[in-house]
């Protein structure tokens, strides 16, 4: 699933997004950000043309966004952030907007991320199962018919509008899956070790003789068999008495001095960009950690294969957008529409695997 309860989690790995904000105006920059920080972010444009129906928010290649379906999406998410920090949330302004309106763009940006990978899934010839459809089908109608009168009346929503919404999220899931199928990379312990240490950290720069004198007679303490988590509490700025870290994760001269320590080695001082250590290795191979590494660089790997593919596709989709209709759409803030579950609901039918 894409949406979780609170409304912004994805599904772990998709984290490929199109985020439509500011969208109103004749001719509004947007910006493509595909994945979690991995790609640069690129610029792109919204172009406005006449010929959107009424019906329709916004138009991603030939898949529109309607109304009803905006709403629902919109509803479900607000009363799910009510849910967590109260209806006050609303009066809040953040860096000179409403949070309405901060939230009416995420929503935004969630369906133009699912619709463009569903349009992605039909380009690579993927489509649901029977049982999909089944599934689909007998998910939308537990959630339509969770629906009171008023919520019926307030969204306009038909059963076949939230089917198209988890058609959409199962399509997109379908096609993350089906391009990164192939891409298992072989991580070595080497490349995804974790070490476990400890170190004593004195602040200051190269010409700092003060703290560099502290941590070469640091140095000197331990070397003479004093309690290492003793000089850490005594004399480190960093009193956390142990780290655990992979390559890439600390200061490049910690990362070399701890990588080539033996178990219960200390180093010299080492001169950190902000100070200088003296650490002492714990464990040179954290196997519980090193095997979670490794998972995550596989899944980085995999995120970055989809992401090459999805962000060429999504460059070259062209963008519609109905202002009026844009500017038309407001939450309703009402305690008789309270429905949150509609991603709850999907979640059931389509577990995270």
């Amino acid at each position: 699933m894409f949406w979780k309860k609170t409304g912004v989690t994805l599904r772990s790995g998709l984290l490929c997004a199109l985020l439509l904000v500011g969208l109103t105006g004749c001719e509004q920059e947007i910006v493509t950000e595909i994945g979690d920080s991995l790609t640069p972010k690129e610029e792109t444009r919204v172009v406005l043309t006449m010929g959107i129906e009424d019906g329709e928010v916004f138009y991603l290649g030939e898949s529109g966004c309607s109304k009803e379906e905006f709403m629902l999406y919109l509803t479900n998410m607000q009363n799910s952030y009510e849910e967590i920090y109260g209806e006050g949330l609303w009066d809040v302004s953040e860096d000179g907007g409403s949070m309405e309106r901060r939230i009416k763009d995420n929503v935004a940006a969630r369906i133009a991320q699912v619709k463009t990978m569903a349009l992605l899934a039909e380009d690579y010839q993927v489509s649901l199962t029977e049982e999909e459809e089944r599934l689909v089908q007998q998910a939308a109608l537990e959630y339509f018919r969770s629906l009171n009168k008023n919520e019926l009346d307030a969204l306009s929503v038909t059963q076949e509008t939230v089917a198209g919404i988890y058609r959409e999220n199962l399509l997109a899931h379908n096609v993350y899956t089906y391009i990164i199928k192939d891409v298992n990379p072989e991580i070595s312990d080497d490349e995804a070790r974790n070490v476990e240490a400890a170190w004593v950290f004195v602040g200051g720069d190269e010409e700092d003789d003060e703290a560099k004198s502290l941590a070469i007679n640091v140095k000197a303490l331990a070397d003479q068999g004093n309690d290492f988590d003793e000089l850490i509490t005594t004399y480190s700025d960093d009193k956390d008495l142990t780290h655990t870290f992979g390559k890439g994760q600390v200061d490049p001269a910690v990362e070399e001095a701890a990588f080539s320590l033996a178990e219960g080695q200390i180093s010299g001082v080492i001169t950190g960009a902000d100070g200088y250590y003296v650490i002492k290795c714990l464990t040179t191979l954290d196997r519980k950690e090193t095997d979670a590494n490794k998972e995550k660089i596989v899944a980085k790997r995999k995120q970055e294969a989809f992401n090459d593919v999805y962000k060429n596709f999504a460059e070259n989709l062209m963008q519609r957008l109905n202002e009026e209709a844009w500017e038309e759409i407001k939450m309703i803030h009402d305690p008789a529409v309270s429905t949150s579950s509609l991603f709850a609901v999907y979640d059931k039918y389509f577990p995270e695997e």
